[in-house]
């Protein structure tokens, strides 16, 4: 991949996972985009932290090789950056002039790792794996969710009411007493929330509940 003074407006079409270099340095990129490369990584490199705002992310796994010094905005504050605006992207961070409370600042922040120039370079490919690993799971979880969202919103008010209701570990009668209703039509309502949120048993239907936040108090 060629290194570009300003990167693209159009999302790069990649399918493997990705690792965005943001580095003032331009020997430092070019070291990090062959290493990379060499155990068959995509690469994206930038300057600074205003040439990635300006770019589109692909969706794809990926993770981020940040510099704490950087011209303008620095490291830490790009990672406060992308944390308001809900751009979740394992980071890791490198310097050459690292003290704690940096590192103790990024941590906190939800870095995957701090390096200190000169790494090595199986620290440096580590600490990349697990943050490409996190970022993976953390997709799939949110692909999952998102699907859970969709069978949530296609139930119809009272069902949800149900589903709440079903989720504090009320029984039938429980629930028919505490909406009116008669226990058969709760039973109705519980075979039309089972099919519709996809669920096999029970224990599945409470588990994808658990998952989506719904609860409600026993009355």
């Amino acid at each position: 991949m060629t290194e570009r003074s300003k990167p693209s407006r159009e999302p790069v079409s990649v399918s493997e996972p990705l690792v965005f270099i943001v580095e003032d340095d331009e020997s430092m990129r070019r070291a990090l985009s062959n290493l990379f490369r060499s155990v068959g990584l995509e690469v994206q490199l930038f300057g600074s932290a205003s040439e990635m705002l300006q770019s589109q992310l692909p969706d794809v796994a990926s993770c981020l090789v940040l510099d704490i010094r950087l011209p303008g905005l620095s490291g830490l504050d790009f990672q406060a950056e992308l944390a308001k605006a809900n751009i979740q992207i394992p980071i890791i961070f490198m310097t050459g002039h690292g003290d704690i409370p940096m590192s103790v600042r990024a941590m906190k922040g939800g870095a995957v790792d701090f390096l200190t120039k000169p790494f090595r370079d199986q620290d440096m490919l580590d600490a990349v794996t697990v943050a490409i690993e996190r970022d993976r799971k953390r997709r799939e979880t949110d692909k999952i969710v998102a699907n859970l969202q969709t069978h949530f919103e296609s139930l119809t008010p009272r069902e949800r009411e149900i589903l709440a209701l079903v989720s504090s570990g009320l029984m039938n009668k429980q629930i028919a007493a505490e909406l009116g209703l008669a226990e058969i039509t709760v039973k109705i309502h519980r075979g039309h929330i089972m099919k519709k949120m996809g669920a096999k048993s029970l224990a599945d239907l409470l588990r994808k509940a658990e998952t989506l936040g719904i609860h409600r108090g026993k009355p």
